[in-house]
C-alpha cells in the first residue's frame, strides 16, 4: 500500500488538464481544508476530490470489488476510508464549502466532465 499515490494520479491529471483547457483555475491539495481536496476553487468555495473506485468504494463500480484474501482486514480498512470521506464532507459543508467527487472510472467520459462543469459553473468567474 505504500506505493499507492495520494496525489498526481492519472485520473487527477486527466481532470486537471481538461478543466484547465476549459478555462478553470484552481489550487492543488489544500492543507488548510479538511481532507486535503485535490482541486480547490477558493473564490467559488468549491472543491473536487478525485477518488479511486477501489479505495473509496464506488457503489456499483466494477473496480470496487473486495479482495478475497484477508476479507476482515479489507472490510475494516475500506470502511474506515468511507467513514473518513463522509466526515470530511460534513466538515467542509459545515464550513460553507461544496464538494464534488470525481471517480476514476469517469476518466474519458464527457458526460462526467459536463457534470463537473455544471457543479463549478461557467469558467472565468471570480478572482484567483
Amino acid at each position: 500500500m505504500s506505493r499507492i499515490r495520494g496525489k498526481d494520479t492519472q485520473p487527477e491529471l486527466w481532470l486537471r488538464r481538461r478543466l484547465h483547457a476549459l478555462g478553470y483555475r484552481y489550487r492543488l491539495h489544500g492543507r488548510k481544508l479538511p481532507g486535503r481536496p485535490d482541486l480547490i476553487f477558493a473564490t467559488r468555495r468549491k472543491v473536487i476530490f478525485v477518488n479511486g473506485c477501489f479505495w473509496h468504494r464506488h457503489e456499483g463500480c466494477q473496480f470496487a470489488a473486495t479482495p478475497k484474501t484477508r476479507p476482515q482486514f479489507w472490510a475494516e480498512k475500506l470502511r474506515g476510508n468511507t467513514d473518513r470521506d463522509a466526515r470530511v464532507r460534513r466538515e467542509l459543508e459545515s464550513a460553507g464549502w461544496s464538494a464534488y467527487v470525481f471517480w476514476e472510472c469517469d476518466v474519458g467520459d464527457q458526460n462526467s466532465l459536463a457534470s463537473v462543469q455544471a457543479f463549478l459553473g461557467p469558467p472565468g468567474t471570480g478572482v484567483y
